[in-house]
Formats: C-alpha cells, sequence, structure tokens
C-alpha cells in the first residue's frame, strides 16, 4: 500500500534519487542532486511544499508529482486560475500505471482546490515556474513523448491532447547561413548588436530565467530607433551538461509584423550563430509548436533537426 504527503525540508536527498533513478532521456538532465532541485525547484519565491506530492512506501519516498501555477497577465504575482503539473517521477521499482495515476490525481486536486479553472500536464511557457534547465531544452516542452510514464499517465486520464512542440538542435560547427541577395544587402543597411545579462522585463521573467546566463541579440539600422528583429539565447545549464556538449537555447525570436518577409529573422540568426561558435559552443536548441509552419521551415532552412517532441496537454477543471 502506498501513502502520500506533502513536501517536507528533508525530502530533497531522496527527491534528487528518484530523479537519478529514471530511464535515460534526453529531456531529463543528469545526475540530479538536492542542491541543483533546492536551486532550480524548492527556493522559487512562489514554491508550495503542499503542491509537491511525494508517494511513500514502507515510510520511504518512491514517486512524486508537483504541481503549481503560472503568472498574472502583468507578470507580477501567481495567478491560480490556471494551473499545471509540472513533474512526475517514479522509482524504477514502483513504475506502474496504478501509482502514476494516484498522484496525477492528486496534484490536480491541489490545483482544483486553489481555485483551477483550467489544468495542464507538463510546463510550457507561461506555466514555465520549476525545471527549466533541469527537463526540455530550450524552454519548457509540455510533456515530452520520450517521457513514458507521464504522457502515457496523461493520456489515461483523460487529458485533451491540444498541441504538439518540436524540440530542434542545430549544429553550430557545420552551420553555413544560406547564400542570399537580400541577406548581402542587410549586411550593408543594419548591425547586429548584442546585450548580455540584461535585467528581466517582469517579476516573472526574473524568477523562471532572470538567474541564468543570457544575451540579447538585436538588429538595429546605423542611426538607431526600434529593433527590426530580436533573439534571445541562455546557457541550458545543467541540461547541456547531461548532454555534454556547449549549447545555447534559443527563444522569443521576434521581428515586428511590418518587417517580416525581409530577411531579418535569418539574418540576424545567421549573425548570432557565427559569435557563439565562436565562443566555443556546439549545438543550438530551439523549440516550436507543429503548427507554427512558418518558424518550421525557418529553422529547417538553417539546419535544425527534430531531436524530440512534447504534448501539451489541458484538461478543464
Amino acid at each position: 500500500m502506498y501513502q502520500f504527503r506533502s513536501f517536507r525540508n528533508s525530502d530533497p536527498p531522496r527527491l534528487a534519487e528518484i530523479w537519478r533513478d529514471q530511464p535515460p532521456q534526453r529531456g531529463l538532465a543528469q545526475p540530479v542532486t538536492a542542491g541543483l532541485l533546492e536551486q532550480l525547484v524548492f527556493s522559487k519565491p512562489y514554491f508550495d511544499p503542499a503542491g509537491l506530492i511525494v508517494a511513500l512506501h514502507d515510510n520511504a519516498p518512491v514517486g512524486f508529482a508537483h504541481a503549481g501555477f503560472g503568472p498574472n497577465e502583468e507578470e507580477t504575482a501567481i495567478c491560480t486560475e490556471t494551473g499545471t503539473t509540472y513533474q512526475l517521477l517514479l522509482r524504477r521499482d514502483h513504475r506502474n500505471a496504478a501509482l502514476a495515476g494516484a498522484l496525477l490525481a492528486r496534484s490536480e486536486t491541489y490545483l482544483r482546490d486553489r481555485g483551477a479553472k483550467v489544468i495542464y500536464a507538463g510546463g510550457i511557457r507561461p506555466l514555465n515556474a520549476f525545471y527549466l534547465g533541469l527537463y526540455g531544452g530550450s524552454e519548457l516542452p509540455g510533456v515530452l513523448t520520450s517521457d513514458a510514464i507521464f504522457y502515457e499517465t496523461c493520456r489515461a486520464a483523460n487529458y485533451r491532447e491540444i498541441d504538439r512542440v518540436n524540440v530542434l538542435l542545430l549544429d553550430l560547427p557545420t552551420f553555413r547561413l544560406p547564400i542570399a541577395r537580400n541577406l548581402r544587402q542587410l549586411r550593408r543597411e543594419v548591425s547586429c548588436q548584442e546585450t548580455l545579462m540584461p535585467p528581466p522585463p517582469t517579476w516573472w521573467e526574473g524568477c523562471t530565467i532572470g538567474a541564468f546566463e543570457r544575451v540579447h541579440f538585436f538588429l538595429a539600422r546605423p542611426h538607431g530607433g526600434v529593433a527590426l528583429a530580436d533573439v534571445w539565447f541562455w546557457d541550458v545549464e545543467p541540461l547541456s551538461s547531461s548532454w555534454g556538449t556547449a549549447a545555447a537555447g534559443m527563444f522569443d525570436l521576434y521581428v515586428p509584423a511590418d518587417q517580416r518577409r525581409k530577411g531579418l529573422a535569418t539574418f540576424l540568426l545567421g549573425e548570432a550563430f557565427d559569435r557563439l561558435r565562436a565562443r566555443g559552443l556546439l549545438h543550438v536548441e530551439a523549440q516550436t509548436m507543429q503548427h507554427n509552419a512558418p518558424a518550421l521551415a525557418l529553422y529547417q532552412k538553417l539546419g535544425f533537426q527534430q531531436v524530440d517532441e512534447g504534448v501539451v496537454y489541458r484538461k478543464d477543471a
């Protein structure tokens, strides 16, 4: 028989053991320590011990599910109307559907009791409160299809699949920017500039990605003015260390609507990739929704290859 309780301050070493006991998968950082969990999960200002449900067998932790919320529209505080189960892990000798289902059900109850009207499974922006750098890649991808227990438990619990996420990887040493006349013209008209570790724009960004090493690249004309396109990168730690490579995670690629179809995104990324490669980085990881055909076409043109896939699961509360 299993018992269930909320997180206690003495749990992190045992939870780290459960994490290290998982089957090998690209999207799960290894090896994880209690210190890493403290840094990237338990130290968050909105961490609620009641939202981390621990399963016990003979008084020993054998699995856990972690539920939480996202921000309000202004990203100044937590909003409890939308929540998700961020993580679901079981020890190898207790990896069964019944225990996984029981943990997921208790996670849902926690979210409903605190006002959740919509419940997701897996973290995906803006539901990215925990586990960035430990799960997924450049961003939280929902539930990875390679995360078999979590993925199948959501299907069995009648979650609806509402979208999929392509996890993409680019090999920087072999990257070559496509040759095109408009790109040569842009090189004469705009310059690529960068800012290292800019202040996070909101409280939520500060909590979720503010502690990681980040760099912001943007295109500007010589006489100044607003940025014509911009993109962000971060160091994907500790995941990139578990991959055994120096990698950058790409996020928030943006070109204003009136500046699109001019080659600005291609030119910006080409400049950014060259600079990252010069700093010794070997890979860039990116993510995009499967329905985002323009983004997928851009990444394919640049040489990205799909390496994993995430599912966005939803259930009305």
